[in-house]
């Protein structure tokens, strides 16, 4: 029952350097010289959790804005000089980040470092910029969640499963709050926390690491640190006592439960367990929920369940589309029994070493590409202190035993720890209504 350990131990350990500049940027360097490639990212410390409540949407905002061109780089120039070197580019922002990247060829790493040195230096936000982008992301909006069927699935769950803790709005905000923004507002909001010591530059590819060292030096030595703290949220979302359920109305076809259960703060031992527990329950099609409700039973057409991890306590969501003909609380039904099944009984060994075998193969392909150990580097160092886990965290699950998953299912996936939706089609709001009238005559 030990093979996981051979194949465990034949994963390539990645070797890396670290330090600071003197401005507080944190450097990670992966030398690998196999192939002449280079990822080029960076990492700030702000994502939607950092923002006003009143200005919710400005990180995600900041993703867009921060293409748009320094003193040195023109309007719209960004990309064509990742482009004409052959490279491409992209940034994501979450609730707890906003993270730019280039892959480049590798002779082309010091065009990489002057354009994020540019981004961090002094990015170019002006009013054009900002109309610009303002129309950018109210086609985004419009096009991943207003027009996208279950697309305000995640705003739907946030807004209901927290009260006061800043997760409670999704990353995208508001576009009022976007419109009302005044440009001074979105300077100082660059100011605080496009710095230095809020950022990590993480490189990993065919480099030299000295000569690296050498042209970061020559690019980002000069960057000032922001010099004052970078605020960070302390309040507490106080813990949930009872369900909470909803029905929402929506432009789709097939009706859908989401159920979200609160969940600790990834990194903690639990979150783990219910990381492993989601590979149970849902990790490919010999999965208990998708072998019981899409095969079986045909209840579902798609089920999942996946931890929303997160720095500050998250969610851990189940989703299930109900198959033609289904309801809503016949679907609700099939996805509480297999999770009482983990509650009550203990999994075999030998769907355990199953699961233990599938976290590790995922495990291993996070790292397959230079971008993704680049990502792997500056998340370990951010969010846990310590990016020497790339190398040690598959150690966190293998620690994981059958009793935990029973454990943290016992503990987290219970009624009163949940929001419960049901998404139905609009037309049987509009029966509904059709219903009310008749009964009221």
């Amino acid at each position: 029952m030990l093979g996981w350990l051979s194949s465990a131990a034949q994963a390539p350990k990645i070797e890396f350097t670290e330090y600071n500049l003197d401005n507080g940027l944190h450097v990670i360097l992966h030398q690998d010289n196999t192939t002449p490639i280079v990822a080029v990212s960076v990492l700030y410390h702000v994502g939607s959790k950092n923002e006003d409540p009143t200005r919710t949407g400005f990180a995600h905002f900041f993703e867009h804005l921060l293409f748009e061109g320094s003193e040195n780089i023109k309007r719209g120039e960004f990309d064509k000089y990742i482009t004409n070197a052959g490279g491409t580019n992209n940034a994501n922002t979450s609730n707890d980040r906003t993270y730019y990247y280039e892959i480049l060829p590798s002779n082309q790493l010091e065009l990489g470092l002057w354009l994020e040195s540019e981004r961090m230096m002094h990015a170019k936000i002006d009013s054009i910029g900002v109309e610009t982008q303002r129309e950018v992301v109210k086609e985004e909006k419009r096009q991943r969640m207003d027009n996208q069927p279950y697309g305000s699935i995640l705003t739907e769950v946030l807004k209901r499963a927290y009260t006061v803790h800043p997760y409670r709005w999704p990353t995208i905000g508001s576009i009022e709050h976007l419109n009302n923004a005044t440009l001074d507002e979105f300077i100082e909001f660059y100011k605080t926390f496009y710095v230095p010591e809020n950022a990590t530059l993480s490189i990993a590819g065919d480099i030299d690491i000295k000569e690296a060292k050498a042209s970061i030096a020559k690019y980002f030595n000069d960057i000032k640190k922001g010099g004052k703290p970078v605020p960070r949220p302390t309040v507490v979302e106080p813990p949930q006592t009872k369900e909470i359920r909803d029905i929402v109305y929506d432009n789709i076809q097939l009706p859908a439960v989401i159920e979200a259960y609160h969940m600790p703060a990834q990194g903690t031992s639990d979150s783990y367990a219910l990381n492993m527990l989601s590979t149970v329950l849902s990790g490919g099609q010999s999965s208990r929920m998708y072998k019981s409700l899409v095969d079986e039973q045909k209840k579902a057409y798609v089920v999942q369940a996946f931890p929303f991890s997160s720095e500050d306590p998250g969610l851990y969501i189940v989703l299930g589309l109900a198959n033609v003909g289904v309801s809503v609380d016949e679907l609700e039904k099939g996805m509480d029994e297999e999770i009482t099944k983990v509650q009550d009984q203990l999994i075999s060994e030998r769907e355990f070493q199953k699961v233990r075998n599938q976290i590790e193969s995922d495990y291993v392909q996070k790292n397959s590409s230079m971008i993704g150990v680049a990502e792997q580097l500056a998340d370990y160092h951010v969010y846990y202190g310590d990016a020497g886990l790339i190398n040690t965290e598959l150690d966190r699950f293998m620690k994981i035993t059958r009793e935990d998953l029973q454990r943290v299912a016992k503990r987290y996936l219970i009624k009163e720890n949940r929001v419960v939706l049901h998404y139905l089609p609009k037309s049987a709001q509009q029966k509904l209504g059709d219903t009310q009238v008749k009964t009221d005559n």
